[in-house]
């Protein structure tokens, strides 16, 4: 919601921001004057996006929705499903869905109508090839062990375990639909069912996207052109550009900025309900220090998120992270525990570190612009327990390459202590990502691992949400308890947009706004 501030002409506008629960005009209200508009068609849309994409593509591959440019696939393509921004799953090429009782075999109605941007009609084998891609290619279909068309415009799909939410799995931002060919070349064209369609590709700068004539919203969507910039990292370019009119909206804006941006006229912020978690691995192969739990411990324990809070978000923009992946826009989320400094000193000195510890260097990239202070504030505040932390900025081309690091001759990797960006999803995908071979749980195993693990598979196969949500509180707990990797905080997506702009919401998931609907008046 927007607020005039014209009509509260003692608060500050800062504070009309803060209260509008989300968003804010900071001119008049666009809330009272799309009640009475009617949308214009034409014209174009062009935003400059401040997120790097570690899966950026080059010129042979730049169009496929693993490595485009931009990490927002849904403005090319379209999923089966679509997570709105109060995380409920909702159809999108998917009319419908049903299981087997055992929660195993998902058949799923496709939407009828639907062509792709070649004018070609949308076909069940156009999904079972773009799954049997996905299946091979990433993690999120893994679980999924056979695809077939089981008539014109339906496909069932079997799994390797019960999944009560897999049709949110369905609406992850890489599983698009693609027309049907080899799997070596499957993807390549661009061509989706998505409200746009690629006609230029300046791979790691720019994108430009034509009105998709097809689209199967009826209507939609209103530009004739979307271009979008990529500027990873670059904030002062992009704020500069948007500025000077260049750019109509400007997504992953620094929130330290708005004591300036709220000088600026013209200009709508908006903030979404959740966004990303700053995730600290904890590497726990041979020789690493954090194969001891109470360093683990005692690293989580001596973090100030609150001071980091503080100084970067403030109490509106972030959130203390409680060591899971979950944020607290999921009802299932557990509160974080409270800083304990005299606990974890005497966990090191449990540990053999009686007079403190000396970590290896934490590395991380700013994939968001505030990060390097997330980590100074970080490292200042655990040196009250007596550990020293090391903090080295990583360039963002190759981070996520190098982070993961190599394999080791007994089959181990050897990682990097090391940032890594974790965005918000139901809590089936989002639990899932701290099982013993992902590198976020920082290759976490032991007795403690095998009961989170025997839980998350009675989770999932669970009907019953209440039940099901007990269950992942417990897997929050362990988690707390033996800490396989850090969430110290969390942040709000924040975007900027031209006051005359309409129709352009923010989202939780980054990648997940849509520009259907956007407009200009």
């Amino acid at each position: 919601m927007s607020t005039p501030n014209s009509c509260v002409p003692d608060l500050s506008r800062r504070a009309l921001l803060l209260a509008a629960g989300g968003s804010a005009s900071l001119g008049w209200s666009q809330a009272a004057r799309a009640q009475t508009e009617t949308p214009r068609r034409g014209g174009k849309f062009v935003y400059a996006n401040v997120y790097p994409n570690n899966r950026m593509g080059d010129a042979r591959k730049g169009r496929h929705p693993y490595y485009m440019l931009d990490l927002n696939t849904r403005s090319v393509y379209n999923g089966l499903t679509y997570v709105d921004d109060s995380l409920t799953v909702q159809p999108e090429l998917a009319l419908a869905w049903s299981a087997s009782d055992d929660q195993k075999v998902w058949t799923i109605a496709l939407r009828p109508g639907v062509q792709f941007h070649d004018g070609r009609d949308m076909r069940a084998e156009d999904v079972v090839a773009s799954f049997e891609f996905h299946r091979a290619n990433t993690s999120y279909a893994k679980q999924i062990d056979k695809v077939e068309k089981t008539g014109p415009l339906q496909v069932r799909m079997h799994l390797s375990q019960s999944n009560s939410e897999f049709p949110f799995t369905l609406g992850e931002y890489q599983l698009m639909v693609m027309p049907e060919q080899p799997q070596e070349t499957i993807g390549l064209s661009g061509i989706g069912t998505g409200p746009y369609r690629i006609v230029d590709l300046d791979p790691k700068r720019r994108m430009i996207a034509e009105r998709n004539p097809h689209y199967w919203r009826a209507g939609l969507p209103y530009f004739d052109r979307l271009e979008i910039v990529s500027l990873p990292g670059r904030m002062e370019a992009a704020i500069n550009g948007f500025r000077s009119h260049l750019y109509d909206a400007v997504f992953g804006v620094d929130p330290g900025m708005l004591p300036d941006l709220e000088r600026l006229s013209g200009v709508r912020v908006d903030y979404s309900r959740a966004g990303d978690q700053a995730l600290m691995i904890l590497p726990k192969h041979e020789g690493s220090v954090f194969r001891d739990k109470r360093v683990r411990q005692a690293l989580a324990l001596a973090i100030d998120r609150e001071q980091v809070m503080r100084v970067v978000y403030g109490q509106t923009m972030g959130w203390a992270g409680n060591e899971s992946h979950l944020t607290p826009s999921n009802a299932e989320f557990v509160a974080p525990f409270k800083r304990d400094v005299k606990k974890a000193r005497q966990l090191l000195a449990q540990a053999g570190y009686p007079n403190g510890i000396k970590l290896p260097t934490f590395y991380f990239a700013a994939s968001w612009p505030e990060i390097p202070r997330v980590f100074q504030v970080i490292a200042q505040s655990v040196k009250e327990a007596g550990i020293q932390m090391p903090i080295e900025q990583r360039p963002s081309d190759g981070y996520r390459d190098w982070r993961v690091g190599d394999k080791l001759a007994d089959g181990a990797t050897k990682h990097r202590f090391a940032y890594g960006p974790s965005g918000v999803r139901n809590p089936a995908v989002s639990l899932f990502r701290m099982r013993p071979d992902s590198n976020e749980s920082g290759y976490w195993s032991g007795a403690a691992c095998d009961e989170y693990m025997a839980l998350y598979d009675r989770a999932v196969a669970q009907k019953q949400p209440d039940k099901r949500q007990a269950l992942y509180v417990r897997m929050q707990q362990i988690l707390q308890e033996e800490v396989p990797a850090i969430h110290p905080v969390g942040r709000k997506n924040l975007l900027i947009a031209k006051t005359h702009v309409r129709g352009l919401k923010n989202h939780s998931q980054a990648w997940s706004v849509r520009f259907d609907e956007v407009w200009k008046a």
